[in-house]
């Protein structure tokens, strides 16, 4: 009793889900049985279990499959929703274009998410075996099965680029063309690390070293020589009576404090941005897919004529001054222990040094749709698409 009440609630759920269920009711098949009245058995039976007989069409076919295999008995069986019928109707599938980032979301937390959606369902997700491939394949034994997978699917990929995905592209003004700016970016981070200030840590080192060995050596001298005003007493045997008044006392500088270094504020190598990547940021976007990486090259290149003649043929040109301009260091960039989502460092003493630095004017030559993480072979973002400013080929010439 408790099972059959399981199963009828359960495909109570399932019809109210839209899921397609079928129940396979014993039918005995003889040599003589004849392949019209199987057809009908099935069909009356599967029909009565569903008010719209939307699914007949495909029982049919299972009918006829039975029909032609009769010269055996074919045992009962159940259709349930996660595993597939031993006589099955034609299958559906359905691609749908996901890129790698949002994968593990469809999968969930230890596939969580991917075995809620093929159990309700009665589908199977497929995913992609390389990550070169850019969809996955639902599959199922109806269209309507398919259809609502498909359907949760994008809910859920819809959800994780609301509120968890991270910005894949931006449109960007390359600056770490230039290879003059890139070597100040490089003495830039040399200064703040410390690197060009070892030598004066050692200079310190050594001159405390030679005070503190030239005192130890008249101290020897003053133990060690005739005129050492020490007066000793013998009491008895076993006591020696020493008058300490009599013993010279020596100092020693104290040892000079430890100079802060960069790492006492928060600063590692890893937060500094790449010289070659140094660039301005027009717009963060957020493109999951090759299809939208394709339609936003497709407006950036829409508008290169508009661009240039709201330009009138002058040069788009930046001065940089100061700390305020472009992205030079961040802690997100962080690898190792202090890596957190709270994550931050001390920049007063950057921006003391260099709050007022004059970095130099550049020509801009173009602007990028940039990938992020991904380079070419320059150093600098992967360009998915470009449109050129006035001037390019003179700011080329320049940065050769």
């Amino acid at each position: 009793m408790d099972k059959n009440k399981n199963y009828k609630k359960k495909k109570q759920q399932h019809k109210a889900a839209g899921v397609c269920q079928f129940q396979w009711r014993p039918v005995s098949v003889s040599s003589s049985s004849s392949s019209s009245n199987i057809g009908e058995s099935l069909v009356k039976d599967v029909a009565n279990e569903s008010e719209d007989g939307h699914h007949v069409q495909e029982v049919i076919k299972v009918a006829q499959v039975v029909a032609d295999n009769s010269d055996s008995t074919i045992s009962s069986c159940v259709l349930d929703d996660c595993v597939e019928p031993m006589l099955s109707a034609e299958k559906h599938s359905h691609s749908l274009q996901v890129d790698a980032s949002l994968i593990h979301f469809i999968k969930g937390k230890v596939g969580s998410a991917q075995k809620r959606i093929e159990e309700e369902m009665a589908v199977k997700i497929v995913f992609p075996s390389s990550k070169n491939e850019e969809s996955i394949v639902i599959e199922g034994i109806s269209t309507d099965c398919v259809t609502i997978a498909s359907e949760k699917i994008q809910a859920i990929i819809d959800e994780a680029i609301k509120t968890n995905l991270d910005y894949s592209h931006f449109v960007s003004l390359p600056l770490g063309i230039y290879p003059e700016l890139v070597d100040k970016l490089v003495d830039f981070q040399n200064s703040i690390l410390g690197i060009n200030y070892v030598s004066v840590d050692a200079n310190v080192e050594s001159d405390y070293n030679e005070e503190t060995s030239d005192i130890k050596n008249k101290g020897q001298e003053l133990i060690e020589g005739d005129d050492v005003a020490v007066e000793l007493k013998a009491e008895d045997d076993n006591h020696v009576k020493v008058d300490s008044t009599s013993i010279p006392f020596v100092s020693y500088p104290p040892k000079p404090p430890r100079l802060p270094n960069a790492s006492d504020f928060g600063i590692d190598k890893t937060i500094f941005i790449k010289p070659a990547t140094f660039h301005l940021t027009v717009l963060m976007l957020k493109l999951w897919n090759k299809e939208r990486v394709n339609a936003a090259s497709d407006v950036l290149k829409s508008i290169s004529s508009k661009v240039i003649d709201a330009l009138d043929n002058r040069l788009v040109s930046i001065r940089l001054k100061g700390l305020l301009h472009a992205t030079v260091m961040n802690a997100r960039n962080r690898k190792g222990k202090r890596q957190s989502k709270n994550d931050s460092f001390d920049a007063r003493g950057v921006f003391k040094q260099f709050g007022s630095e004059d970095w130099g004017e550049y020509v801009i030559p173009e602007a990028h749709l940039s990938q992020r993480f991904v380079y070419d072979e320059n150093g600098y973002y992967h360009c998915c698409a470009s449109i050129p400013f006035p001037g390019k080929e003179a700011c080329k010439m320049q940065t050769d």
